[in-house]
């Protein structure tokens, strides 16, 4: 395996491991074979060898449930199309890049016509390439005008970390064409004094659609000369531009389509995807434009060893006495460790920055027993940091310095970390799309990889490892995105509204929703109608109205009290259940508390301090019925879908002991209720459906309860999304529907799409949600079924049983769906924790930007 630089004393311990230290350089991705011969594993093992290591002992052996073995895949080659210049060609061959793969080429060529097209091929695929190829040479083509800059290109990453190392990759590769290509980076790191010189003269810009929304679009006279040569757009890691965010990114690219236009361009849209479900309708959706897809991966692929691994149960009892697993956090940490010694380089990814620096302290911990310098070798990577950590961390990566990190999925996103030989995912990262984008960070220099899953104690994580065939047999989702939701359009409305006044002949661009809002609007006083449009009246930016996030307020500011040194931020809709009072804040492997949560300055004020334990913030959450806009009967009860009110606050925090993830005690807070209006889908059952399920009402609470946690759980299987994005409510008497209920919401203003995907899948997803509940081995309900391990009724009334009858008999008579859905995956062993159950303002119109927050955990 790969590693660099290891002391003496590995040296020895690795021999006795039979592990050769090799050195590993990082080149670009080749469209060639390995020079390394297919059965030389003499200095590198198998990756079923080092999943052997990791394996041995028999309670180790016993946690792995499942090995996925996928052989290697040859590649198809192909011509790179005659348009493109000779110089091009020239310094791809002189970056090793004998040939283009087929898919390469077939993309090339699109974008040479002329045609937006979409790249929705696997990791390491050399995606890359393939757009990089035409906009290199339209730029060559354009430093031939008599200003130096007759085409030029923007590139639109989901993170600064992406920006930044794609312009690496450029630099290094185009740097024998001289001056005329001129990439550049503008974010918000990028120093004032360096932002003319790339408004003036970059050729190739590197951007995010956050800055794009508030820095260049609304500065627009300044990039002119940028903009009126705009050739082409390229949209990298386009699936994680989904739900709420996704949305917002739409219209930031109409807005972008439309001043272009002022400006005499019209860019053609490149866009790269990890493999998704119909990836050109997703495209188009989210552009406003035809694309062409192409999806045939034609790239070689070494061995992927995927390993489904389990933690084991523990001596510990949880909420109402129920058996608790070994917790996911702990166990990645001790893999993360062992693969360290063993030399394998390798990331954790992990769900939430708390666990991402959790694990990498304590694998410097196990890895200082052993060696105290190659604890150094092992860092934690997670939004939040400082410019210059991130900066620190992506070299030391790159440079071999470091041989372990638990990272976030910041670092999931195209970030060329080739020689990675090994990654762990702490946890199911909510769809398979993203499951498959980090298990492919590893082997991305053509060997062999190995990935684990770690299950957490939830029924989401355990349905999988139980049931292989719902991730290797299933495709991956299809992204969803809802552009014309009201709480998106009307602040991006706004924004344009105040880059150009509005005309009739722009409101199509934005859908068929602008009709409807520009009246709302104009009563709000926040855009004029004249003769010539619409025209925004205030003084603010308008492009503050929103957050494309969906995070919305201004950041909370984290600052150490003693020194009143800036730690990072933390989005204001998730302060409440980050950086509340009493919380637990891990930064850069150090521990804080937090003493003091300002509002309304915007400031947690923490100390360091090293407790045992780690915190969990609980809410509660109602919700009530605004509007039902479709509804069917299941029997004699609904299936209904429409717009909610819901109503959260958090109350309290649990304190769990490192670790174990033992509740040590649960203390109340007192911070203001949050509402958010959103869509939902909610059924109802009757009297008779509860008598013929032997329901009664002293458990009716529970079955509902735990038919609530279990559905949230299974909810990802089926839309694209994650329980962070979606929150749920169950009443047994609801003042709304008269009959006991149980709701699934969106949690984002206006709504995401997943509701509404859920209402469509319903039969589906409900007749999985049942048979995880009925297949799990506990007795009585446990977190790896209808427990939540953020519960904010403290996980009771529960009824597992009464559960399992009551789904039953709503699925006896549900109506086969009207439009195809995804198979229920197998039957399964694991119930609903849904993390869920936002926080943002309700929908004034006056403030189309109202924040959103996704922190919550819904109530019963």
């Amino acid at each position: 395996m790969a590693f660099n630089h290891l002391p003496a004393a590995m040296h020895d311990a690795l021999e006795a491991l039979s592990v050769t230290p090799v050195t590993h350089s990082e080149p670009m991705a080749k469209n060639h074979r390995p020079s390394r011969p297919t059965g030389d594993t003499g200095s590198r093992p198998s990756p079923g060898e080092v999943l052997d290591r990791l394996s041995r002992g028999e309670s180790r052996a016993a946690r792995i449930t499942h090995t996925e073995h996928m052989p290697a895949r040859e590649g198809r080659h192909a011509v790179w199309p005659h348009r493109i210049r000779a110089e091009v060609i020239a310094v791809v061959e002189q970056a090793g890049i004998a040939h283009p793969w087929a898919h390469q080429a077939e993309a090339a060529e699109h974008a040479l016509d002329g045609t937006s097209v979409v790249i929705a091929t696997g990791t390491a695929s050399g995606k890359s390439l393939a757009y990089l190829t035409p906009v290199l040479s339209a730029l060559l083509d354009g430093s031939e005008a008599p200003n130096g800059r007759g085409a030029t290109a923007l590139y639109l990453a989901p993170t600064k970390a992406l920006a930044a190392d794609q312009r690496r990759a450029v630099r290094e590769l185009a740097a024998p064409l001289g001056n005329r290509i001129r990439p550049a980076v503008y974010d918000g790191d990028t120093p004032v004094e360096e932002r003319e010189w790339v408004r003036q003269y970059a050729n190739y810009v590197l951007t995010n659609p956050d800055m794009l929304h508030r820095g260049i679009l609304p500065s627009h006279p300044r990039w002119s000369s940028f903009l009126r040569s705009l050739r082409y757009v390229v949209v990298d890691e386009c699936h994680t531009y989904r739900g709420v965010f996704g949305s917002h990114v739409a219209q930031v690219l109409r807005r972008l389509r439309r001043i272009c236009a002022r400006y005499g361009s019209e860019p053609v849209f490149l866009l790269a995807s990890a493999t998704s479900a119909e990836p050109a309708r997703a495209a188009a959706r989210l552009t406003g434009l035809p694309v062409t897809e192409v999806a045939d991966d034609a790239s070689p692929r070494g061995e992927l060893v995927f390993a489904l691994w389990e933690p084991p149960l523990t001596e510990l009892h949880g909420e109402q006495g129920a058996p608790v697993r070994r917790t996911a956090t702990a166990e990645t940490a001790d893999l993360l460790t062992d693969l360290t010694v063993q030399g394998v380089r390798s990331v954790a990814f992990v769900r939430s920055r708390r666990g991402a620096e959790l694990i990498s302290v304590i694998a410097q911990e196990r890895l200082a027993e052993v060696d105290r310098s190659l604890a150094r070798r092992v860092a934690a990577y997670r939004g939040g940091y400082l410019p210059e950590e991130r900066r620190a961390l992506e070299q030391a990566l790159h440079s071999g310095e470091l041989l372990g990190l638990a990272a976030t999925s910041a670092l999931e996103l195209g970030i060329d970390i080739s020689g990675l030989d090994a990654v762990v995912i702490a946890g199911y990262p909510g769809t398979r799309a993203s499951l498959w984008q980090q298990a492919g960070r590893a082997g991305r220099s053509g060997e062999g990889a190995l990935a684990v899953l770690v299950a957490r104690d939830d029924p989401l994580d355990t349905f999988l490892v139980h049931h292989p065939e719902a991730i290797f047999q299933q495709p991956v989702e299809s992204t969803v995105l809802d552009p014309d939701n009201p709480y998106v359009l009307a602040p991006h409305l706004c924004a344009a509204a105040a880059e150009l006044p509005l005309t009739d002949a722009d409101l199509a661009l934005f859908g068929p929703a602008v009709p409807g809002l520009l009246p709302q609007l104009e009563s709000a006083g926040l855009l004029r109608r004249r003769s010539t449009g619409w025209y925004w009246t205030r003084r603010e930016r308008a492009a503050d109205l929103t957050d494309i996030r969906g995070g919305g307020g201004s950041p909370v500011r984290i600052v150490e009290s003693g020194t009143g040194r800036l730690l990072g931020t933390v989005d204001e809709a998730a302060s409440h259940t980050a950086v509340h009072e009493g919380a637990v804040h891990l930064h850069q492997g150090r521990t804080y508390l937090v003493r003091e949560l300002d509002l309304k300055d915007s400031v947690a004020l923490v100390e360091e301090a090293n407790p045992p334990y780690s915190t969990v913030a609980r809410d509660t959450t109602s919700i009530s019925v605004l509007s039902t806009d479709t509804e069917i009967p299941w029997g004699a009860g609904r299936l209904c879908y429409g717009s909610v009110e819901v109503t959260n606050q958090v109350v309290s925090f649990l304190r769990r002991r490192l670790i174990t993830g033992e509740v040590l005690g649960e203390t109340k807070l007192d911070l203001p209720p949050r509402t958010l209006r959103t869509r939902a889908v909610w059924w109802t059952v009757t009297e008779d459906q509860l008598d013929a399920a032997r329901i009664n009402p002293e458990i009716l609470g529970g079955a509902l309860h735990a038919a609530e946690h279990a559905s949230i759980g299974m909810l990802p299987l089926f839309a694209t999304c994650d329980r962070w994005d979606i929150g749920g409510v169950s009443v047994p008497l609801h003042p709304d529907t008269l009959l006991p209920t149980v709701f699934v919401y969106d949690g984002h203003p206006g709504g995401a799409g997943f509701a509404e995907r859920a209402f469509h899948t319903a039969r589906a997803w409900l007749t999985a949600t049942r048979e995880a509940i009925a297949s799990c081995e506990c007795d009585a309900g446990c977190p790896s079924c209808i427990q939540s391990p953020k519960c904010g009724n403290g996980n009771d009334p529960l009824h597992k049983r009464g559960a399992v009858r009551l789904l039953t008999e709503l699925l006896r008579e549900a109506p086969h769906p009207r439009e195809p859905e995804p198979m229920a995956p197998g039957a399964a062993d694991h119930e609903a924790a849904p993390e869920s159950a936002p926080a943002a303002t309700g929908p004034d119109p006056s403030r189309p930007g109202a924040p959103v927050g996704r922190e919550g955990r819904p109530g019963t």
